[in-house]
């Protein structure tokens, strides 16, 4: 039998964004603009390259803006088509009524407690998992990370995480696979350990920021106790699940920016300036010259 369809997206967008004060006091990091496009709107973007069609933010409070991004704004919308301004650039933001749902985290507890805080919308289906910070961008003329891992979901099943390899002296500040056989870009995982020393660490591949999981995942969560940082890890969950179910890890044929550091934002940012064909040009021109 065929895996079941990949329809739900999981979206947890409850973090305080204290690494971007003041910016992030009022203004949630996720509406944060890579040029002219919020982090959150690239994650969904990505999901619905890949056929997904629910995307369900679990926010915190004072994070409203992140629903009111994808919802109609009536005021700008009147003034604009009053002014003969072409709406397609609001396209992106538009969904289907229904098909964007908020739950809180009222505790900051950690991604595996804001994974399960969404069990009830999630149901009995296998879902996939975004963390906006992680930006993935495809290759030119290649698909994104979601949809390779729904590609590859539909010929393995099971559970899959995107990874990345990295220089071994950085794995301590990431979750980590015990890589087994290996196909192509795909690659069984036999273990996983968050943040390990470099002496201990199994690999250099690190989980990426994408998952699909199967939503007995919720069940482990359900009584997981604290892990690493005192916080109810994902990782953790996703661990015990190796042996009971197909795991497997998909390397990504793309690049990826740690929007959660200010570094990586501001290379993001360059990177996707650059690649655009309306401004490419001149951002390269720009930065030359502040480079002399």
């Amino acid at each position: 039998m065929s895996p079941k369809p990949i329809r739900k997206a999981v979206f947890p967008v409850a973090g305080l964004g204290t690494r971007f004060l003041p910016a992030t006091k009022v203004v949630p990091k996720e509406l944060l603009c890579v040029v002219d496009r919020p982090l959150i709107q690239y994650a969904v973007d990505e999901a619905r390259e890949a056929g997904i069609e629910q995307m369900i933010f679990v926010t915190g409070r004072g994070k409203t803006g992140i629903v009111e991004h994808f919802d109609i704004a009536f005021e700008l919308e009147q003034t604009m088509t009053e002014r003969g301004k072409d709406l397609s650039v609001l396209d992106c933001t538009r969904a289907t009524p229904g098909d964007v749902i908020a739950v809180r985290q009222q505790v900051p507890l950690g991604l595996g407690h804001a994974i399960w805080c969404a069990r009830a919308i999630v149901g009995d289906e296998p879902f996939a998992i975004f963390l906006p910070d992680e930006l993935m961008v495809a290759r030119e003329g290649g698909t994104g990370c979601m949809k390779q891992m729904v590609e590859a979901y539909g010929e393995v099943g099971g559970n899959l995480i995107s990874v990345l390899e990295v220089p071994m002296e950085q794995v301590s500040s990431y979750g980590v696979i015990d890589p087994g056989a290996a196909n192509g870009a795909l690659t069984e995982v036999r273990g996983l350990v968050e943040k390990p020393p470099v002496a201990e660490a199994p690999s250099n591949k690190i989980v990426s920021g994408r998952y699909i999981l199967q939503p007995e995942v919720m069940r482990v969560l359900e009584n997981q106790g604290k892990g690493a940082g005192g916080e109810i890890q994902l990782t953790d969950a996703m661990a015990k699940m190796i042996g009971q179910q197909p795991f497997h890890a998909v390397t990504f044929g793309g690049a990826r920016y740690d929007c959660g550091s200010k570094v990586g934002f501001v290379e993001a940012t360059l990177a996707i300036a650059l690649a655009r064909p309306d401004m490419g040009d001149q951002v390269r021109a720009i930065a030359l010259d502040l480079l002399k």
